[in-house]
């Protein structure tokens, strides 16, 4: 059953001196961290809170330089890692299922990696495994945006064909302007660093995994989405309408997938 009034409570931690915001939706289920990927925040995952609530709690963090979280001196595989952990403790959670959508999907399966005893079972929504590609950034038109403006609509008019995506996540600044909810350069400094071969985190454990594989994925080939899947015993795979957003470009095909997976997680 869906509960359309599970809201996310905003809370925060320090971790190195920075500000972490995440997003507790609460209740008495067993507890799912879900990372979003670039570009993106913890409120994405309001929807598949509300669809999991009361089976399951979800603790959602802004990432850092995301959102409401402070931007940070770098972005590597570990500093995403390092700060999961710090919500989970901060939280008093020892275990979860990791969720996560491509950079995040990537970071979710690098905490069972390192921290094998904290996590339970992974969902990886379009997180490359296996990308050796050294080139530019696929989210290079970013740098083109301004991270602050006088006023918010400058900030949209600048933003342009994103400003539907991102109009409802700008932030105000102390100084009375408004900024965007990511920093520009920073974005690509942490997508470049997703770049490369994670096989062997991948691999590193053998809990139970679901790979979410989008039908007109932007980042991913069907055989590459299968062969993550064979590759790495105890997974399964869902095949979703919808491109590299599957979670919203096809939200009740997503939310039907991982429920079916969660509920044979609570019957094995």
């Amino acid at each position: 059953m869906n509960d359309n009034s599970v809201t996310g409570i905003r809370g925060e931690l320090h971790n190195d001196g920075r500000r972490l915001s995440y997003l507790d939706f609460g209740g008495p289920g067993r507890p799912l961290l879900a990372l979003h990927g670039h570009l993106y925040e913890a409120d994405t995952w309001t929807p598949l809170a509300q669809a999991l609530a009361p089976q399951w709690r979800i603790i959602a963090p802004d990432q850092r330089g995301h959102g409401d979280s402070d931007r940070a001196a770098s972005y590597t595989r570990d500093d995403y890692v390092n700060d999961a952990i710090a919500v989970l403790d901060h939280l008093g959670i020892q275990q979860a299922v990791t969720l996560g959508h491509s950079g995040g999907g990537i970071t979710a399966f690098q905490i069972a990696a390192r921290h094998p005893d904290r996590v339970t079972a992974i969902v990886n929504i379009e997180g490359p495994v296996c990308d050796l590609d050294d080139g530019p950034s696929a989210l290079s038109f970013v740098l083109g945006m301004p991270y602050t403006a006088p006023d918010r609509q400058t900030l949209l008019d600048a933003i342009g064909p994103l400003a539907p995506i991102l109009g409802d996540k700008l932030r105000p600044t102390p100084g009375g302007g408004w900024r965007l909810p990511f920093h520009p350069q920073d974005t690509i400094t942490s997508e470049q660093a997703t770049h490369g071969d994670h096989w062997a985190d991948w691999t590193a454990t053998t809990c139970p995994a679901l790979f979410v594989l989008a039908n007109n994925s932007q980042v991913l080939t069907p055989e590459q989405g299968k062969d993550y899947v064979t590759g790495r015993p105890n997974t399964d795979l869902a095949e979703l309408d919808g491109d590299h957003f599957a979670y919203a470009t096809d939200p009740q095909g997503f939310a039907t997938a991982v429920k079916g997976f969660l509920a044979s997680l609570q019957t094995a």
